[in-house]
């Protein structure tokens, strides 16, 4: 007679075969940016440290990486926020609710949130970098430490997660500001780059952990200002972005001097990253 093996015996899941997931829902966040929440056929929570990222198949058209932004409210599934910017973006995006697509993951180094638990943390975001900090911010006022969070945008319209920010800015322990590029009349906030706004925060530079992620300029800036304040580097933590294909660190693609983004990173200390980023174009 077949018997099945015991549960302890069976095979791990392979991570470069895609498990079919269902999107139970999508928003429209702000031009061409949409929120998916996605959910396991079996109906198993789906699981995630904050700064984690995932392989999003559109079946049919390929895969690409996406950070996870965080869970559903029911917290049995995971929500991801995508620009649709080339085919498969735009192909996700463009998913009605119901239909499958393809999940690995979620994979790599998270950002640093045992250290992060009830101190000061000091969150910079520059556009849809806010995406893979939002589950981080949201653990660190769980825990009851104290945010600093400087997020940038190009305009007024292009904010994320406004609602966010205003729950984010009533919290006791937080200190929120938010800045963009440029604005008409309307706009009675801050107008200049996210880095401008970091002799605003309030923080201890012995202290605190900065998380920092946008657009690779933008991060490059706002790491000096944050030395300028004080800040080790080793009290600094980029996600980094790269042309992840595998996940896993077989392929070589994302290689960035002696790392593998997906797998070392994407969450890197910039004492780690300090001499790679001197080199040009690594």
């Amino acid at each position: 007679m077949f018997m099945a093996p015991p549960a302890t015996d069976i095979a791990p899941r392979d991570p470069l075969l895609p498990r079919i997931v269902r999107l139970r829902g999508k928003r429209r966040e702000i031009r061409g940016v949409w929120s998916l929440e996605v959910v396991a056929e079996e109906g198993e929570p789906l699981d995630f440290a904050p700064g984690q990222f995932s392989m999003l198949t559109a079946f049919g058209v390929g895969e690409v990486p996406v950070s996870v932004s965080g869970r559903t409210r029911d917290g049995i599934g995971l929500v991801y926020t995508i620009r649709a910017v080339g085919a498969v973006t735009a192909a996700l995006c463009g998913l009605r609710t119901g239909a499958p697509l393809g999940l690995r993951g979620p994979f790599g180094a998270g950002w640093p949130l045992e250290e992060a638990a009830a101190r000061e943390v000091t969150v910079i975001a520059g556009g849809l970098g806010l995406a893979p900090l939002r589950p981080a911010i949201e653990a660190v006022l769980a825990a009851g430490g104290r945010l600093v969070l400087l997020y940038g945008a190009r305009g007024p319209s292009e904010i994320l997660y406004p609602a966010d920010l205003a729950r984010w800015q009533s919290a006791r322990r937080a200190q929120v500001e938010v800045t963009v590029d440029h604005a008409g009349p309307e706009w009675h906030g801050h107008v200049g780059v996210v880095t401008r706004l970091v002799p605003r925060a309030r923080f201890d530079p012995d202290t605190a952990l900065a998380l920092v992620c946008g657009p690779e300029i933008m991060m490059r800036f706002a790491v000096s200002s944050l030395r300028e304040a004080g800040l080790s580097d080793a009290r600094i933590f980029l996600s980094m972005e790269r042309n992840m294909k595998c996940a896993v660190g077989f392929c070589g693609h994302c290689q960035f001097g002696p790392h593998f983004v997906c797998r070392d990173g994407p969450v890197l200390g910039y004492d780690r990253l300090a001499p790679l980023l001197r080199i040009e174009e690594l």
